[in-house]
């Protein structure tokens, strides 16, 4: 842990020996050269956000105590893959977060408690952020801390009992089937039609559609190769369904054959999301759903729903989906019960025919554990009735 006195740890020293430790790190993070100890924090930024002006003048023009450990985080975030956007936000958290700690009187990095976590969260709900915003914002703060305490920075005390906000578990939104119906007959469309169909039959996240190229798209084998998930950068393939197969041969037969990108705005290379979000809103009202809220994600959803219920097994739409975890994906089990109602009826069924024969027994390796059980009660039983046969190395070691 560190103390006081040596420049190399600097979690309780002066702050311009600080900053002069974090400048001595810094092409550690971001340079494949052996570190020399002599580029400058700010060089390091240079080197690594200058192409992006945005971000670059976002760092640079940081106002806030202990703004050297910010962009020491974000060069090493940088250095371990994370994307522009990523990075991006979590300086905007870091920026407000230390804001707030500096407005309100609060500690400096280095001495920052829990009440102080709680006192933000408290903050940004009176701003009426909603829990699952802030539990995220909470998330980009706690993974900032946690680099300070592995680089020695900060004693690791911050961590050992987090503030953890429970946000009430929400369904994924899926489409009626009927208004699924009445979306689709609308879409007159060539373009429109041939984007709404591969979100719905491919799970496609909107952000990975809109940045498809056109070299991604294999008409023959039927399928779109994704190389990097837009959320985890997992990449998969998705396959077309026959109605998305012929609405992209329609739209491909219409657009611009020098056009990179698979789909676009007219008069442009690509489609903004917010060109998708008002194109799919304009639909929604045209048919009278705009008041239930269906979303351009909710087509993904849909997606996942439809193939359940079809009795798709989990793992492969696990697959389809690009998700990392299983239990990701078992979320949208929760709204499809077509198939476990179907199941509950058979089985139920079979008992009320009496088809159900034998006895219950334990399970054979469940019977062992519980021996095993019986045995280990027992031994403690006997050490604590005769504690004086217990060795002292024994109870050492307990």
């Amino acid at each position: 842990m560190a103390q006081s006195g040596s420049q190399g740890e600097i979690g309780f020293v002066s702050s311009s020996a600080s900053i002069q430790y974090v400048e001595q790190r810094s092409s550690f993070f971001v340079s494949p050269r052996p570190c020399d100890y002599t580029d400058s924090l700010t060089s390091a930024i240079e080197r690594a956000f200058g192409h992006r002006r945005g971000l670059y003048d976002g760092l640079m023009s940081l106002e806030v105590p202990d703004k050297s450990y910010v962009q020491l985080y974000l060069l090493q975030m940088h250095r371990r893959g994370f994307r522009v956007v990523t990075i991006q936000q979590s300086l905007t958290t870091l920026r407000r977060f230390l804001g707030f700690l500096h407005a309100s009187g609060g500690p400096r990095v280095r001495e920052i408690r829990r009440s102080d976590l709680e006192a933000f969260v408290e903050r940004e709900q009176d701003r009426g952020q909603k829990l699952s915003t802030v539990r995220t914002a909470l998330g980009r703060i706690y993974a900032f801390l946690s680099f300070l305490v592995e680089e020695e920075i900060i004693p690791a005390d911050i961590l050992v009992r987090k503030v953890n906000l429970r946000v009430p578990a929400r369904l994924p939104r899926a489409m009626d089937p009927e208004d699924l119906r009445r979306l689709l007959w609308v879409l007159d469309d060539i373009r429109d039609r041939a984007m709404v169909l591969v979100l719905l039959r491919t799970g496609m996240r909107i952000g990975e559609v809109l940045t498809t190229r056109l070299s991604e798209l294999n008409i023959e084998e039927r399928t779109i190769t994704i190389f990097e998930g837009r959320k985890n950068r997992r990449g998969r393939v998705v396959y077309l369904s026959d109605d998305a197969l012929a609405a992209v041969k329609a739209w491909l037969r219409k657009r611009d054959p020098h056009g990179q990108y698979l789909f676009y705005a007219r008069s442009r290379a690509t489609m903004s999301y917010t060109t998708a979000r008002m194109m799919f809103a304009g639909y929604l009202k045209r048919v009278g759903l705009a008041h239930k809220g269906y979303s351009l994600h909710c087509l993904r959803h849909t997606f996942a729903s439809e193939l359940l219920n079809a009795g798709m097994r989990l793992e492969y739409l696990q697959e389809l989906l690009g998700h990392d975890s299983i239990e990701v994906t078992r979320r949208y089990a929760r709204l499809t019960n077509t198939t476990r109602r179907q199941e509950y009826f058979r089985a139920m069924a079979r008992i009320e025919r009496g088809a159900i024969h034998g006895s219950y027994h334990l399970d054979s390796e469940l019977q062992a554990i519980r021996k095993e059980k019986e045995q280990l009660a027992a031994h403690r039983h006997q050490l604590y009735s005769k504690p004086q046969t217990v060795s002292p190395v024994a109870q050492d070691t307990d």
